[in-house]
């Protein structure tokens, strides 16, 4: 595995020198732009393996994204091999339809101390629009804004739950909008954690049930969003949506559109730069809300 290759899958030519959280905070918003969250293995007859070389072979030579397991996995070894200190946790994704957070961890997430002593949460898998864009300071109860909205940790008992604040959305199709609490839900909780370190073999459970079990998400769902310059895009199934944030007046904008099966390849590699081995079937059968 070549860090300089990984370097040019995300397009970045900054200094790596010094493990600081300016390069950390670069060198993060460059993976997010350019390496998509993504399910789509699922949807083309392929499982996803959690085998580090597996997934650089994946995300970098062949251009692909990759969930949570994938993503931050990648990231932890660039990050290590840059002299950061890194280490993975385990997370369980709040679920709103059910008011309820997941039963085991499915979620892996990092923790990089800094050489001054403070802790960030670095999580450049979690996509849509409730993907940070900067390595969060693991302080408890103070808000960190940041362009896709205000995001805090709050910590109880030495339980960590992330939370963030939304803006309003216009939506100028509302025909096509399934968010039902668009405006009633003001903050979302995203997932709670512990600071336990864990290691990749904890996963492997969780990786083999999110790709298999019926009630999955990702199996009712084909996914791919994309953290862009001013916001994030996102396709699932065949809803192609847009996102700009703090558009006006603290609101984001929100376009979406149907596509036909024949565009869906296309705008696959016209808006993620993701070209595929074997056809997707696309899914969208969940009333789970991703936004």
């Amino acid at each position: 595995m070549n860090i300089k290759e990984y370097f040019t899958r995300i397009s970045y030519q900054g200094s790596y020198e010094k493990p600081d959280l300016a390069t950390l905070t670069d060198i993060f918003q460059h993976h997010i732009r350019a390496v998509p969250f993504e399910n789509l293995s699922i949807h083309c007859g392929e499982s996803i393996e959690l085998d580090l070389e597996a997934t650089y072979n994946k995300i970098v030579k062949k251009k692909r994204g990759g969930w949570c397991m994938e993503n931050n996995h990648l990231l932890s070894w660039v990050l290590k091999t840059l002299g950061y200190n890194i280490t993975l946790l385990g997370s369980k994704v709040y679920v709103p339809e059910y008011d309820a957070y997941a039963e085991e961890i499915d979620h892996l997430l990092l923790k990089v101390v800094l050489d001054d002593g403070k802790s960030y949460i670095v999580d450049g898998g979690f996509g849509m629009v409730y993907q940070m864009w900067q390595p969060m300071e693991l302080i408890s109860g103070t808000d960190q804004l940041q362009t896709p909205g205000v995001f805090r940790f709050l910590e109880e008992g030495g339980l960590w739950y992330l939370e963030k604040v939304k803006r309003k959305q216009w939506v100028p199709n509302q025909s096509l909008s399934t968010s039902h609490n668009v405006d009633k839900e003001v903050c979302r909780r995203v997932y709670l954690f512990t600071l336990e370190p864990r290691d990749i073999e904890d996963f492997r459970a969780c990786n083999a049930h999110l790709q298999t079990a019926p009630d999955s998400l990702f199996v009712t769902k084909s996914m791919c969003s994309l953290q862009t310059a001013d916001g994030v895009r996102a396709l699932v199934g065949w809803k192609l949506t847009e996102i700009k944030y703090n558009y006006k007046d603290n609101m984001d904008l929100v376009e979406i559109r149907i596509l036909a099966d024949e565009e869906v390849e296309k705008t696959l590699k016209e808006k993620f730069s993701v070209t595929l081995d074997k056809k997707l079937v696309p899914v969208n059968t969940s009333r789970l809300s991703l936004f």
